[in-house]
């Protein structure tokens, strides 16, 4: 006698609509804008004028942007299940990160956003990093003009693990790898642009590595490149050594567990059959 199929589910990412892809774009492009502007803007031109003034109007322009982009990926691509474990992993995240906050960059929240947005995806991640960025804030006291940009940074950290090759096929230690190498070069990346949030508005006249809103491009990116080795390149590498350590080491238990949890909540998961055992 045949054995009735059995259900298997595979851990899918949660996708996202046509409506929450366009405002992800949006809000990216005015972020690239908003860290960027130094070497957009060309020399001498009114919104160097103004620097001081930008932190303000960036600040305000994304924190509404984010919420207009998570409102738009709640309404069309999570459902309950989703949101809950987007709460969870928000709050866990957040828990994380006083751990080791002003301590030669030991933050070991990084790495559960890149397990997490390999999981369950770079929209999940983008919303799961900026709503942990978000919460961590209020835990720690740390709201601010600069809240925005780490907000967007964090987005986009995590994203990036979701856009990793091979969601469906890769595993084992190949995986473990890429997420390692990911997790360092990302550390490096998000102490930079973060770097590019501040760097704007120091003083020209304190110091040679300044942002001069006078000078060309190219003298300006020397400039930032001097200011991110003298100032924050010892912690970029420390949240990196961390990031890769927690990785290797609980990894395969976390990516496990979120993979198991995915299963269970389906998210969008299509149902396959196995053949029958005779």
């Amino acid at each position: 006698m045949a054995a009735s199929p059995t259900v298997r589910r595979q851990a899918r990412a949660v996708r996202l609509g046509p409506r929450s892809l366009t405002a992800l774009a949006l809000v990216s492009a005015v972020g690239v804008a908003g860290f960027g502007w130094p070497f957009l803007a060309p020399p001498g031109s009114q919104i160097g004028a103004h620097a001081q003034d930008a932190p303000w109007l960036f600040a305000g322009l994304l924190v509404l942007l984010v919420a207009v982009v998570a409102a738009a990926i709640s309404e069309s691509g999570l459902g309950p299940k989703a949101v809950a474990m987007l709460g969870v992993l928000a709050a866990t995240g957040a828990a994380l990160r006083p751990i080791g906050a002003g301590t030669a960059g030991i933050e070991p929240m990084f790495f559960l956003m890149v397990l997490s947005g390999r999981v369950l995806g770079p929209g999940f991640g983008f919303v799961l990093g900026s709503v942990t960025m978000f919460a961590s804030a209020l835990l720690t006291g740390g709201v601010g003009p600069w809240l925005p940009f780490q907000m967007l940074a964090m987005g986009w950290f995590a994203m990036g693990a979701g856009l990793l090759p091979g969601p469906d096929r890769l595993r084992g230690r190949a995986e473990l790898a890429m997420l390692a190498g990911y997790g360092f070069l990302a550390a490096f990346a998000y102490g930079t642009v973060m770097n590019m949030a501040g760097w704007p508005f120091m003083s020209a006249l304190a110091s040679n590595v300044a942002f001069d809103p006078h000078a060309p491009v190219a003298a300006n990116l020397a400039r930032f490149i001097a200011y991110c080795v003298a100032t924050s390149l010892g912690w970029d590498l420390g949240r990196a050594v961390v990031t890769v350590v927690l990785t290797l080491v609980v990894g395969p238990a976390v990516l496990r567990a979120l993979r198991r949890a995915t299963r269970r909540a389906a998210f969008e998961a299509p149902v396959t059959f196995e053949a029958p055992r005779q």
